[in-house]
């Protein structure tokens, strides 16, 4: 059933709960490629919890991953969204508070649009999640994002919309930078998750139009991350304030992203392409806010 614009956007949920803890902050940086080197102290605090445990700002995406709403918040049946052909487009992070290495949440979410990039072209669904402690209240983070469901086109929205990209400097990066991702890499940050078979299943994959099991879209998004943090972040991610994106092309496990890096302030620019393939720019109007 195709897309009901005014449906959908009547669709939102509002107190949803969910908890994390020490495990699942250690997991998700594992599954970005944090801890590689297991004799390296600056990395070790993010994989080992008895120096003090620091998180990773972007395992913000994967807090309440999965957690299904109550069966009077979910989707409205008249609106239906093929999932098996959903990627990610582009993801904004706005960090208000340092996230505990556990921790009760409540979220509340909502469509913030539709667009419509017509039939065969798919659609855009733009997602606002706000997430806050739930002992005390306060802000966590805030989450826009939007997924582009490339089965879902022509129910007649508009096309154009959304947040604006940031714009990346049109001189040289002040920094190059590598981080490398595992042949394995899929099947360890599923487990934060995101169980989609297209990151996982060779059949499933080439079914949908890839030919092989491509790495999930937030892993990469971690992965940048990781490598601001070790950089020009000099691994504080207290001091990261807001972590934005756009998804241009899919990353396959083992790839190497090499990311560039523009300083104006405390205001970074980053891109990231891969190594093995010259030019395929991956992730790309990357910008992070520090402190």
């Amino acid at each position: 059933m195709p897309i009901d614009y005014d449906d959908m956007m009547q669709s939102g949920a509002t107190g949803l709960s969910a908890r994390y803890d020490e495990k699942d902050v250690m997991l998700y940086a594992l599954g970005v490629g944090m801890g590689r080197d297991p004799l390296d102290e600056k990395e070790l605090p993010f994989v080992y919890e008895n120096n003090g445990l620091k998180v990773v700002p972007t395992f913000a995406s994967v807090i309440g991953r999965g957690e299904a709403p109550p069966a009077s918040q979910r989707m409205p049946q008249k609106s239906s969204i093929n999932f098996a052909m959903v990627v990610d487009g582009e993801r904004r992070i706005t960090v208000h508070k340092p996230l505990p290495p556990k921790c009760d949440v409540i979220a509340d979410e909502r469509y913030l649009d539709i667009l419509d990039k017509g039939a065969g072209k798919g659609a855009v669904l733009i997602q606002e999640r706000k997430v806050r402690e739930a002992a005390s209240g306060e802000a966590l983070f805030t989450i826009v994002s939007s997924i582009f469901a490339r089965g879902d086109g022509g129910f007649g929205g508009k096309p154009q919309g959304g947040p604006a990209l940031h714009e990346i400097p049109e001189r040289a990066p002040d920094l190059v930078t590598e981080a490398d991702t595992r042949p394995d890499q899929a099947f360890l940050y599923a487990l934060s998750g995101d169980r989609n078979p297209l990151h996982r299943d060779p059949a499933f994959a080439k079914m949908v139009g890839f030919p092989r099991p491509i790495l999930h879209g937030l892993c990469s998004y971690g992965t940048a991350c990781r490598a601001v943090l070790s950089t020009l972040a000099q691994y504080q991610p207290e001091r990261i304030k807001q972590f934005d994106v756009r998804f241009s092309k899919p990353v396959f496990p083992g790839e190497t992203l090499v990311v560039e890096l523009w300083q104006d302030g405390g205001t970074i620019s980053y891109r990231a392409s891969v190594k093995e393939r010259p030019g395929t720019v991956v992730l790309n109007n990357g910008l992070c806010q520090l402190a």
